[in-house]
């Protein structure tokens, strides 16, 4: 079997640095090329472990990104692509559960509201909850069942105070935006 021509896309997909324009072809390719696929499912678990790295491993300094900065520009150009500003932390994901991670995105607490990425791992369950409020979920990526609905990326899901979801869980892992009541109520 030849190498495919298209198998560094692979891992430029599986990493999610792949840019928007070309995703609709190469998921076209996907679908059509073994070889693609089996690059890509071996990187997932690995990149799903991305979450639980150390920031500093994951960020690098200032310095750093001025040095790679002003070596890309050498290569490209001579157009210099600046780090962020320095005055600008990203949240931090948090390992809330086992599993599951949370970056706070805002917290609005006169009306009991959070805004929040939640990522989970392959093949984890968030505990079973009843929604205090209104719920609004975005799924980013992966696949997430809630109940008997299963989620794609791109899906929106709406619940509302007193319904429960008793079983949310990932087989894939999935990466979604939530904003939710903080007096949701678990188990």
């Amino acid at each position: 079997m030849s190498a495919c021509n298209q198998i560094e896309l692979a891992s430029a997909y599986a990493i999610r640095a792949l840019p928007a324009a070309e995703m609709p072809g190469f998921e076209a390719h996907l679908a059509s090329c073994e070889q693609c696929r089996r690059e890509v499912e071996a990187l997932r678990p690995i990149v799903d472990s991305f979450v639980a790295w150390p920031t500093d491993v994951l960020h690098p300094s200032s310095s750093l990104q001025g040095r790679l900065a002003s070596r890309i520009a050498a290569e490209r150009d001579g157009s210099s692509i600046l780090p962020p500003p320095s005055g600008y932390r990203e949240p931090e994901w948090e390992e809330v559960a086992q599993g599951i991670f949370c970056k706070l995105l805002a917290n609005d607490i006169e009306r009991n509201r959070v805004s929040m990425l939640v990522r989970l791992l392959p093949g984890v369950e968030y505990p079973p909850h009843t929604h205090a409020g209104v719920e609004e979920l975005y799924l980013l990526d992966g696949e997430l069942w809630i109940d008997d609905r299963k989620l794609y990326p791109g899906d929106y899901y709406y619940a509302e105070a007193p319904q429960a979801d008793k079983q949310v869980w990932s087989e894939t892992g999935c990466t979604c935006v939530l904003i939710t009541s903080t007096k949701d109520i678990l188990g």
